[in-house]
């Protein structure tokens, strides 16, 4: 499986953009996604996540009502809508994958993954 992530760049305090994975390599059944994020000089941490049926969506708490995950499973595609960006959201995002049925609480846990895309830069700045 590989995971291409694109859409990232620069933008404004207060601007929006919308990051993209397109996973290909194989069938995406039962898969679960996710976004992490790693800025400058922290640890990598959960963004949000999404079940292929979609009948479980997770948002951390730090970018809920900002950040919207989805999937269009025709496309084998996850995305991830940034609304209302702060400088703090600068960091590099990743979007995983998982292969396999993993329970509610496992899914915000970055080991809980078993494919990684390359990342995107996000950098909000005036």
């Amino acid at each position: 499986v590989q995971l291409q992530a694109s859409g990232g760049g620069l933008v404004q305090p207060g601007g929006s953009l919308r990051l993209s994975c397109a996973a290909s390599g194989r069938a995406l059944e039962t898969y679960t996604m996710a976004w992490f994020r790693q800025a400058p000089g922290k640890e990598r941490e959960f963004v949000a996540a999404i079940r292929r049926n979609l009948s479980n969506k997770q948002t951390a708490d730090s970018v809920k009502g900002r950040f919207t995950i989805s999937r269009d499973n025709a496309k084998n595609t996850v995305y991830l809508q940034m609304n209302r960006l702060k400088p703090e959201d600068t960091a590099v995002y990743y979007c995983a994958l998982r292969s396999s049925y993993i329970i509610s609480g496992q899914m915000s846990r970055q080991n809980s993954y078993d494919y990684w895309g390359q990342g995107t830069l996000v950098t909000v700045s005036s």
